[in-house]
């Protein structure tokens, strides 16, 4: 038998001793490392594993008008969740739960017996307050209520397309609510809660809330005073004319704003599923094409003007009702003419055979420099989705009679969105603006503003003088002229009216027209602009004089008036017309009875508020200019 001798015995043991203890060195590194090292990101992974999230959703940004007036803001509607492994007795549950929802007791049942760690209930999406009170009452094991909420839109259908609505989960599905989607919605917070395997709450470990961060608030251009005058009007035209549809735009001519917006067929953004997608999926203002029809001559007379080819009261010109071009005849909408005319008057009788001359004397790369100058035949990029561009002739295809037409406002389409800013153009002193309808985005917390739009000016398109010029014509025409309906007392108001007829397949429609007006006002010093187009009105002729022009009037002494802008004396007297209404001055009411009134024998009627013995305050002003038998509203002391 060998022997070993000691010393090798206590070497071995010293090696043996010395690995042991490098092993254990290495495990204590690693204990060290994996408790004070990686704690944090175990502990973590722990939590993880134990915890369960309820979401909280954050609150979608209002929006405003330029006042601070909201139109769309948010209602309460929480939502059910509910934890399968807290559920004691899912049949039990179930039926209590279906009860107060409205649904089937299997359906919930199944959720409620999954394999998951929460379930969110679809028929306990956006319920009242009311209802989660109800449910909460019920004190289910493992049933909760998360805070969320949806959109409400105060007004209705007011602003509808400009608006557009949410779906199911706050997120924008058209309109406003989709372009500024991303700075609306805010980001999503929670509750979290912690469980073991068995899905029971641990009592040792607290909840921990991740607070939702809100979406920010959005500022409009638009004036609820004056798209309330607009919706008003709309809502009236469509009753007395039964149209196919009518498109109505309000802005600020010196820096593209837009005060209001509004077209028909409207519809509810709370109930846009009870509408047809071609409804609520087309904001005609801006995406809407058609001929413009006389409204166009603006632009033509711009051009002119600017390059010194008609002298309006001195150059004459005879209209004997019909213009040779080509080897077509152009018409006069006046059977026979309107004789021999200076061209102011050929602007007032919106004389199209006048207008071809003008076509002529410009040429026609001149006129269609000008009409793209203006910015026709492309997006104004206004800040709304879907608009559209417009079609104009290309320069290859235009020919003597293309050139005529396009000078009248027939043969090319455009946008409603196109012709305001245009003459926005035309009578602001010659500065083609941007126009936009969102002015701000604040922070709801701070008050900060994170995002303000400033006007932006893309181009001068003619002199200060030659938009001058324009003005006064376009005055005369609504004192003088086709625009007589759209004339108010007290308010310089200029404009011009536009009938086209609607084409279909390559032909002209019979007795089917769209009707315009383009008004703006004061006309010395423009405030605003409004423009209203009525597609097809019936029973009545289809003149945009005799439809539109009243529509506009009423909108803009209305507007002016929301505005504190005062009326003046100084203005073109209006050629008077056997059927216009006899006008009389308000007079001062106030300090006066009822009787004392009455002894006047003034041709209005009253509409009185209060029960006090003397008048304290009236409406309309004293002053103002109204037609006899009109309702003056007073208010007794």
């Amino acid at each position: 038998m060998k022997r070993v001798s000691t010393v090798t015995v206590r070497k071995r043991l010293s090696f043996i001793l010395a690995a042991g203890l490098f092993v254990f060195f290495i495990i204590d590194v690693r204990l060290g490392y994996v408790q004070f090292g990686m704690s944090s990101v175990l502990t973590e992974r722990a939590r993880d594993s134990w915890s369960r999230n309820i979401p909280f959703e954050p609150e979608r940004g209002k929006i405003v008008d330029r006042s601070g007036v909201p139109i769309a803001t948010n209602q309460s509607a929480p939502t059910v969740f509910v934890i399968p492994r807290q559920i004691e007795d899912p049949a039990k549950a179930a039926e209590k739960l279906a009860a107060a929802l409205n649904m089937s007791k299997e359906k919930l049942y199944k959720q409620m017996v999954k394999n998951s760690s929460i379930e969110r209930i679809r028929e306990g999406r956006k319920i009242s307050f009311e209802k989660a009170m109800e449910i909460r009452e019920l004190n289910i094991k493992g049933v909760y209520i998360a805070e969320d909420s949806k959109r409400y839109y105060p007004f209705g259908s007011y602003l509808s397309h400009v608006l557009g609505f949410t779906g199911i989960d706050n997120q924008g599905l058209m309109g406003l609510e989709l372009y500024y989607d991303k700075e609306l919605s805010g980001k999503k917070g929670s509750v979290q809660f912690f469980s073991d395997a068995k899905g029971r709450r641990m009592p040792d470990m607290s909840d921990e809330y991740d607070p939702p961060v809100d979406g920010y608030d959005l500022k409009l251009t638009i004036d609820t005073k004056i798209q309330s005058i607009i919706e008003r009007e709309l809502d009236n035209a469509e009753a007395l004319y039964n149209p196919d549809g009518i498109v109505t735009i309000a802005m600020d001519p010196k820096t593209g704003e837009i005060l209001a917006m509004s077209s028909r067929p409207s519809f509810n953004p709370a109930d846009f599923r009870e509408v047809p997608q071609e409804v609520y999926n087309r904001n005609l203002p801006i995406w809407s094409t058609y001929e413009p029809g006389s409204t166009f001559k603006i632009i033509t007379l711009a051009a002119a003007l600017e390059e010194g080819k008609v002298d309006l009261e001195h150059d004459h010109f005879h209209d004997p009702g019909f213009a040779k071009v080509g080897g077509a005849t152009l018409k006069c909408w006046k059977r026979g003419g309107h004789g021999s005319q200076s061209f102011l008057e050929v602007v007032e009788n919106s004389c199209n055979p006048g207008f071809v001359e003008l076509g002529n004397r410009l040429g026609k790369e001149k006129l269609f420099q000008y009409i793209r100058n203006f910015g026709f035949g492309q997006k104004t990029g206004i800040d709304l989705a879907g608009e559209g561009t417009g079609i104009l002739f290309k320069m290859a295809q235009v020919g003597p009679v293309e050139q005529a037409t396009t000078a009248f406002g027939q043969g090319v389409s455009v946008t409603p969105i196109q012709q305001v800013s245009a003459v926005a153009a035309a009578v602001n002193g010659g500065i083609l603006y941007q126009p936009y309808i969102a002015k701000e985005l604040i922070d709801p917390i701070t008050g900060e503003v994170v995002m303000r739009k400033t006007p932006v000016a893309k181009r001068r398109v003619i002199s200060e003088s030659t938009s001058k010029e324009i003005r006064h014509a376009l005055e005369s025409v609504v004192a003088q002229g086709t625009g007589g309906n759209a004339f108010i007392d007290s308010y310089r108001v200029g404009g011009k009216t536009g009938t086209a007829q609607k084409a279909k397949d390559g032909r002209y429609l019979e007795n089917n027209h769209i009707v315009s007006f383009i008004g703006f006002a004061p006309a010395d010093d423009p405030q605003i602009v409004v423009y209203t187009a009525v597609d097809n009105p019936k029973g009545t002729i289809q003149f945009g004089g005799t439809v539109a022009a009243p529509i506009v009037g009423k909108i803009m002494e209305d507007s002016l008036r929301a505005m504190g802008v005062k009326p003046r004396k100084n203005q073109i007297e209006k050629e008077k017309k056997w059927n216009d209404p006899v006008m009389i001055s308000v007079p001062d009411l106030k300090g006066m009875t009822i009787k004392e009134i009455q002894q006047q024998m003034y041709n209005l009627k009253l509409n009185v508020s209060g029960e006090g013995a003397e008048v304290v305050q009236q409406v309309p002003e004293p002053g103002v200019k109204v037609a006899e038998g009109s309702v003056v509203r007073i208010y007794m002391k």
